[in-house]
């Protein structure tokens, strides 16, 4: 760690060298306090500290304080706000799409081959972040994603034909369309107002999000959860490279070994973890939690595959989606 003598000799040895002082570092999330995220942020962060001696402090600010996912990302992008672990913006680049690709991974072992360490769209998320003045520093699996009802289920595993039901989606074209591929009606509508919405009826539910998600911001308006595995949601530790490049090559070096720690600590829980958000939905909120079976889970999977794809691979660029999900083998 760099470590300077006290008083005048410091100040003057600091402007010769030029050297970094301590970093305090914002960090920003999605979920409420006390949330599994804002939790292993917190431990993550301490773990921080003691690596660099106290050189690089971050302190994180749960429940979008710092603004709305999107807002932070192009804030980061500007060094406004230091750092961010939260889903990737695909406002800033529509290509950000194939990260939440709908059904591109058939289970957890696949999930890890793509979006782990070295895999086809960690890297190229990378790429994309790399392009906005932003380093990525991990990743962070959160759970197979799922639809939340505030009304009972209607032919949940049958893509086949419309169910007549409105659910909210996020303002991305993946989610929309697969909405509609499983035969709900889509209605893009912002986070910030989509409990709301619910709560007053104008939608029924909601995709684009998993069971922990649902536990943490729509457990009063969740009566049925339908475990669809609709995409894979994963979320990126990000920093600016003004905020990174601010600091000593060690405290740098400490701040990535500690994000590459956290990230494979989440792979060997984040499994276990979405089966424990399932079950609270049923046993704390009395949610009917919807069984499906193979064959309806790759239904589904097989409609969103010839409906969706060829429209989000126009979206992003058919030849470069195309060439990302040939190296996936889809």
């Amino acid at each position: 760690m760099t470590k300077f003598p006290t008083g005048t000799a410091a100040i003057a040895l600091m402007a010769l060298t030029g050297a970094a002082s301590a970093a305090d570092l914002k960090m920003s999330h999605v979920r409420p306090q006390d949330a599994t995220i804002d939790t292993e942020l917190r431990a993550f962060a301490e773990d921080v500290s003691e690596a660099t001696g106290g050189d690089v402090n971050i302190e994180i600010f749960p429940a979008s304080a710092l603004g709305d996912y999107t807002t932070v990302q192009e804030r980061i992008s500007v060094g406004a706000i230091d750092m961010a672990t939260q889903p990737a913006a695909t406002a800033a680049d529509r290509r950000m799409q194939i990260s939440s690709f709908p059904y591109l991974a058939n289970g957890w072992d696949e999930a890890r081959a793509i979006y782990g360490p070295e895999g086809p769209v960690r890297e190229v998320m990378a790429e994309l972040y790399a392009a906005q003045d932003i380093s990525m520093l991990a990743a962070y699996p959160v759970y197979f994603g799922g639809i939340s009802l505030n009304t009972d289920p209607v032919n949940p595993g049958d893509p086949s034909e419309s169910n007549g039901i409105k659910v909210r989606v996020p303002g991305i074209k993946s989610f929309q369309l697969t909405g509609q591929a499983l035969g709900y009606i889509p209605s893009p509508i912002p986070f910030s107002e989509a409990f709301t919405a619910i709560q007053t009826g104008v939608v029924d539910g909601v995709i684009g999000s998993g069971a922990e998600g649902y536990y943490a911001s729509f457990r009063d308006v969740t009566k049925a959860y339908i475990p669809a595995n609709t995409h894979f949601e994963v979320w990126y530790m990000i920093i600016s490279n003004e905020s990174l490049s601010g600091m000593d090559a060690e405290d740098q070096e400490a701040l990535k070994t500690a994000a590459a720690e956290f990230e494979a600590q989440r792979w060997t829980v984040a499994e276990e973890d979405q089966g424990k958000w399932e079950q609270r939905l049923a046993d704390d909120l009395g949610a009917t939690v919807v069984e499906l079976s193979d064959e309806q889970l790759a239904a589904m999977a097989a409609k969103v595959r010839e409906d969706v794809w060829p429209e989000v691979l126009q979206d992003v660029g058919a030849e470069w989606g195309q060439g990302i999900l040939d190296q996936i083998g889809k």
